[in-house]
Parts: structure tokens; C-alpha cells; sequence
């Protein structure tokens, strides 16, 4: 059961709906104009408003900035006569889920319509409670106050934010930091572009039909819908396919998705951030990356330094993840030697975060104590000097050369194993066993 307010000024059609809603088990409360409506919200909580577009006095429109304005998760469905679809369609960018045209369809048709409204509250709502506490991290070394300063500026705007860095810099970090600071109150989804074959990235992005391909036997909404008011990340959006590219410029552009296999056109309120371990720029001019989507992208670019640029928050950072190791494990209060945290400080760590996290975690398995000695993380390839030599710290394209080298000797060669390990796309580990010369 749902609580529902119906507003209209016509008695007919507003009996007609809160009939209708009754009898299907829902708590109706009914409003003859735009501003009873509006004193209604701002007594109590509703789960979905349906509302007239044109009314004498406030209409529509207003009503829906107005009450949504009072709860950001009230779901609205507009009412427009027949021929004022557009306006319905300028109604849903301003955040009103559906509409349904006059006349009034069947009361079988006018519930299924406010089913897939609270079906996708309801989806949104499971989103954000089962989506785990993001990481805060200390980001306290000089080279991240650029970032720091950078994310707090664009953060109130809707500009498109695109994150660059090596693999593992803690890029998504940023991106949650990004939507915390941005006022948005729908839920931060991301997606990750390397990790999925075009089809199935394409139904994950956009949804599909019923039927749609081979084994959809079930409309599925996708996280576009999901992220409806909030932030919407892509990860790894250099691996994007050139036809899937051409789909997200129109989403970009337009604010505008079909489902696979649908017709309906559905709006996606989001606020895009892109993060890319790739040279975009170099992408288009070899041609596999669209010029047009990249400027789309790239409105405000941010560069997150590697971790050996950043080595006051080495220490901070391998503490608060050993914290999340241990609730992880089941095992609270692992703490790291005196002589872990001089090895940790010693490495260069060319995997940054995620290398970090990964030495931490076994060292963590194979420590019987709640004190994780040195012994452990260096026995798994963990820290070491970077260098025994006085030529100074190595440069972003040898140690990223060498964090590839020794991935492929970790992983046998196997180039599909080494692409996971490295959390990159594999067509990006070939470009760059290519032009570091790794054989």
C-alpha cells in the first residue's frame, strides 16, 4: 500500500483516479488545485502524486518543482491532455517519472502506471541501502590539494566531470566525494565500462524489454533509472564500444534513452562523471574514441595523482583500508606492525590504491594476530624499495611499465588475467604492451 495524492480540478477525473487507487489497497487523499496540493505535502509524506499539467492558479509544473522541492523522493506522474506530450516530456526532465495522456485510460492501465512508479522508488530506495558505506579517505599530501580545491568547486554545478589517472589511484573515490559535495539527494551509481561485453553493458546502462534478446524475460529497469536525481559514474569510459559511444553522446546531449527493445523515450536526470585511465586525446586521434563524446566528457577535467606523488597519505590510507579489511574478514582491530607501516612507506606501490588494498588483504589472511608484520606483505610481492639506485623516483610511464611487466609475470602471461588483475580493459593492456615493448 501506498500513500497517494490526486490532484485535479476536474471532480470526474479526480474520482475516477482515487477509485481506482482505493480499491487497488492504496491511502488516497485528494487536492481540487495546485495549492491545497502543495499544503498537503507540506503536512505529510506521500509516496506518489499524480497531478493535472494544466490548472487554474498553479499548475502543474510548478506544483511538481514545488513539491519535490518539499520531498525529494516523492515520485509524480503528470496528466496532459491529448497533443501536449511535448510539454509532458519538459514535465519529466524537471523530474516527474511517467505521464498518461487524456482521455484516461482503463483502471487497468492507470495501475500499472503507478506500479512502475513505486516499483522504481522502491528500486532506488533498495539501491542506496544496499550500496556499502563509501571509503573516506585522508587526502592530505600537498600534491592532492589541487584535487581537494577542484572537486569542491565544480561539486554545487552540473558540469560533466572527467577523472584521469593511472589504474587504482582512487578515482571512484573521488567520484563519491564528488556527489556527497553536490547537494544531489538521489543515489551515486556506478558502472563499470571495461568489466562488461557491449550487449550486456548496453542492458545494464539503459534497461531492457521483455524480450528484447535471448533470456530477457522480464522488463529490467537500468541504472540510468536507478540513479535518477543522483550521480551517475563511468568507469574505465575509454573502453566504451564506438556504437555504445554514440548512445551516450545522445544521452549527454539530450538527457534521453530508449530501454533495449523499447519505444519509450525516458529522461535520465543524473549528474555524469567519467573516469578514464586512458590518453583520450590520443584515443580520437587514432580514431577508436569519438571526438564529440570526449568534449562532451572532458568539461572539467581532474588529474588524481599516483600514490608514489603522494606519499604523506600512504600510512592514512593503509590504516582506514586495513579497517574495512577487518570488518570484511570478521576480524576487528588488525593493526599494522611498526616495521609494515616502514615497509608500506618504502614502496612505490605502481598499483597505487588497489595494489595497497590487495597486500593488505593477504597479508591479512595469512596473519594469525591482529598485528600484521612486514614479513607477510613482502612474502606476497608487497612493499619493496622502488629503486636501490640514486637516480631519483621512476617516471609515470616506467612505473607504469613496470607495474605491467611484473603483473604479466604474476598472472602466467595470460593477458585476460593480467587485464583483471590490473583492473583495466583489455584492449587497453594490449595498446600498452605495445608501446612499452613487453613481450
Amino acid at each position: 500500500m501506498a500513500r497517494i495524492l490526486v490532484v485535479d480540478d476536474e471532480e470526474g477525473v479526480r474520482s475516477f483516479l482515487a477509485d481506482t487507487l482505493t480499491l487497488s489497497g492504496h491511502d488516497v487523499v485528494e487536492s481540487p488545485n495546485g495549492e491545497q496540493a502543495l499544503q498537503e505535502v507540506q503536512r505529510s509524506q506521500f509516496h506518489l502524486m499524480l497531478t493535472d499539467l494544466k490548472m487554474p492558479g498553479m499548475d502543474g509544473m510548478e506544483l511538481l518543482r514545488s513539491a519535490r522541492m518539499q520531498q525529494p523522493d516523492l515520485q509524480v506522474v503528470m496528466l496532459t491532455a491529448h497533443g501536449n506530450v511535448e510539454v509532458a516530456v519538459e514535465a519529466m526532465r524537471e523530474g516527474a517519472h511517467d505521464f498518461i495522456e487524456k482521455p484516461l485510460p482503463s483502471p487497468a492501465a492507470l495501475r500499472a502506471v503507478v506500479e512502475r512508479a513505486l516499483e522504481h522508488r522502491a528500486l532506488r530506495n533498495a539501491v542506496e541501502a544496499a550500496a556499502p558505506p563509501p571509503i573516506r579517505l585522508s587526502w592530505g599530501a600537498p600534491a592532492m590539494g589541487p584535487v581537494v580545491e577542484a572537486l569542491a568547486r565544480v561539486a554545487p554545478t552540473q558540469a560533466t566531470v572527467l577523472l584521469l589517472g593511472e589504474s587504482g589511484v582512487g578515482k571512484e573515490v573521488a567520484a563519491r566525494t564528488l556527489h556527497e559535495q553536490s547537494g544531489r539527494k538521489g543515489p551515486f551509481v556506478a558502472i563499470n565500462c571495461a568489466g562488461l561485453n557491449a550487449e550486456l553493458l548496453e542492458s545494464e546502462l539503459f534497461g531492457h524489454e521483455r524480450g528484447a534478446f535471448t533470456g530477457a524475460a522480464a522488463r529490467k529497469r537500468g541504472r540510468l533509472e536507478l540513479a535518477e536525481g543522483g550521480t551517475f559514474f563511468l568507469d574505465e569510459v575509454g573502453e566504451l564500444a564506438p556504437p555504445l559511444q554514440a548512445k551516450l553522446l545522445r544521452v549527454l546531449q539530450d538527457r534521453r534513452f530508449e530501454r533495449v527493445g523499447g519505444t519509450q523515450t525516458l529522461t535520465a536526470d543524473v549528474r555524469w562523471v567519467a573516469a578514464t585511465n586512458r590518453r583520450l586525446e590520443e584515443a580520437v586521434a587514432e580514431g577508436s574514441f569519438r571526438q564529440d563524446l570526449y568534449y562532451r566528457l572532458a568539461v572539467f577535467p581532474i588529474k588524481v595523482p599516483p600514490l608514489r606523488e603522494r606519499k604523506e597519505d600512504l600510512l592514512p590510507l593503509a590504516r582506514t583500508l586495513l579497517q574495512r579489511i577487518s570488518a570484511e574478514l570478521g576480524r576487528p582491530g588488525l593493526r599494522l606492525s611498526a616495521a609494515a607501516e616502514a615497509a608500506i612507506e618504502k614502496r612505490a606501490w605502481p598499483g597505487n590504491v588497489r595494489e595497497l588494498a590487495n597486500a593488505l588483504e593477504r597479508a591479512a589472511i595469512l596473519s594469525s594476530g591482529q598485528e600484521l608484520e612486514a614479513a607477510w606483505l613482502e612474502t606476497m610481492g608487497g612493499p619493496q624499495p622502488a629503486s636501490a639506485s640514486n637516480s631519483g623516483p621512476p617516471t609515470m610511464e616506467e612505473a607504469e611499465r613496470e607495474a605491467i611487466r611484473q603483473a604479466l609475470d604474476h598472472c602466467g602471461g595470460n593477458r585476460r588475467l593480467t587485464a583483471e588483475y590490473l583492473g583495466i580493459g583489455l584492449r587497453t593492456l594490449y595498446e600498452k604492451i605495445k608501446r612499452y615493448d613487453l613481450r
